[in-house]
């Protein structure tokens, strides 16, 4: 008895070897589409935990008058035993100065009660984001891209 190749059932090598070249391609398509995506995410809550910092440090002072803005990130845990009304004002992702791919600089000048304050956010790795964001009392966040941002760069819309 003969077999016939057109009676197998089977893929061929050949069929297989389009499969996987035909996967790669998309592969190829999809990877640096997926990174961009997860690049803009990243940036997105980056700005939403600046804005979430911003109203965190309006309560505090409001909550503590008498010692105005927090003097570093780590003031929003630490400061509820010295200001009751402090407590939980930000996730712990945040008070440990990273989420999302992006870094968490908060600082604050003078004595209290202080009345000034800047945010940083900048990010961890070149694949987690390229813009760098900065806000400060005004509530206004600036950005920009390949350093660190500061007053006099680009403001979010």
């Amino acid at each position: 008895m003969m077999v016939y190749p057109h009676s197998f059932h089977g893929l061929r090598l050949i069929e297989l070897l389009i499969v996987v070249a035909i996967i790669l391609i998309i592969d190829a398509i999809a990877i640096p589409n997926f990174m961009k995506s997860k690049m803009a995410a990243n940036e997105a809550s980056a700005v939403g935990s600046i804005r979430t910092i911003n109203t965190s440090e309006i309560a505090f002072a409001s909550a503590c008058p008498g010692q105005g803005f927090t003097g570093t990130i780590a003031d929003f845990a630490t400061g509820a035993a010295t200001c009751p009304g402090a407590s939980g004002l930000l996730d712990s992702p945040l008070v440990t100065l990273s989420k999302s791919g992006y870094a968490f600089t908060l600082a604050s000048a003078g004595a209290t009660p202080r009345t000034a304050y800047t945010i940083n956010a900048d990010p961890l790795t070149a694949s987690s984001g390229t813009r760098y964001f900065f806000s400060d009392e005004s509530n206004m966040i600036h950005y920009k891209t390949g350093g660190a941002a500061g007053p006099a760069d680009s403001a979010l819309q």
